[in-house]
């Protein structure tokens, strides 16, 4: 259908599941995001239950699956430390037990602090000058501890000078 034309409201819960599977159709998408869409398609609050409930029968719909996929591909296409990996899977509407098992379960194989210092290399580029300062607000908003950005910091000042 183009767009301006309005599409009907679903009346029967497997009209619910099919606009449900579509929208599933191009992307992974948590619990609360397949629910947010239902109802501002005009499913009730039972309706989307159902939906939802019958998407997770089916296998459709698994959040502990999601959070792993999400943590993996993220860590592999833009590094990011536990706070900021938390802090944006609870945003899609993972809960927090899940986002932490999933982080942790993530993070075991994983160690941060290289983690943030590629973060560190793709941002600073090649040859661009930083100061220590700059270093530490962007791996900050990466959401890596403190600990870590002082290891980095300090390692960088030992092996380039003043240069960050």
């Amino acid at each position: 259908m183009g767009r301006g034309v309005k599409r009907r409201v679903p009346q029967s819960s497997e009209e619910w599941l099919q606009r449900a599977v579509r929208y599933l159709a191009r992307f992974d998408r948590t619990t609360a995001q397949v629910e947010c869409f239902l109802t501002s398609k005009g499913a009730s609050p039972a309706q989307a239950r159902q939906t939802i409930g019958r998407l997770s029968d089916l296998r459709y719909l698994d959040d502990r699956a999601y959070a792993s996929r999400w943590v993996e591909t993220c860590l592999t296409r833009r590094p990011m430390g536990r706070e900021k990996l938390k802090a944006e899977l609870m945003a899609k509407g993972v809960a927090e037990p899940l986002a932490d098992g999933a982080i942790h379960e993530a993070l075991q194989t994983v160690d941060e602090e290289a983690l943030a210092r590629r973060a560190f290399r793709s941002w600073r580029g090649k040859g661009r000058r930083v100061l220590p300062g700059q270093v530490a607000q962007y791996l900050r908003r990466r959401g890596f501890e403190e600990e870590i950005i002082e290891r980095i910091i300090s390692g960088c000042m030992d092996t380039e000078g003043s240069d960050a």
